[in-house]
């Protein structure tokens, strides 16, 4: 069954990622799939988000991306060492989107475990 409609609400969201809930989102009822969208919009991260936190980093402070995506070690880290002497943060700043969908991901995971038992 096809839940695109509540997919196409999400803020962001790029082919790949549609494409991954939709896998995730096979076999749920209709409800499920409500409650399942209700949880990760509200958990998920906007790839947008990421890019100009990443870029506030070579400014203000550095590994505010990382805190957002649950990696508080690494988050320290760049804190710490101004982004690994900004060569951390510009990695950052080219694969962010990889980061926020390996993010997203995870979040789904945990979202489609919670709305199917």
């Amino acid at each position: 069954m096809a839940f695109n409609d509540l997919l196409y609400n999400l803020k962001g969201i790029t082919p790949e990622e549609f494409s991954y809930l939709q896998r995730v989102m096979d076999g749920m009822t209709p409800e499920q799939a409500r409650q399942f969208v209700t949880f990760y919009g509200s958990k998920r991260q906007n790839p947008s988000d990421i890019l100009l936190f990443t870029l506030l980093g070579f400014v203000i402070v550095a590994g505010v991306q990382r805190f957002m995506l649950g990696q508080i070690g690494m988050g320290i880290l760049y804190l710490l060492t101004f982004g690994l002497c900004f060569i951390g943060t510009i990695v950052d700043t080219i694969n962010h989107k990889s980061l926020t969908f390996e993010f997203n991901q995870k979040v789904a995971a945990e979202c489609s475990q919670m709305v199917r038992f």
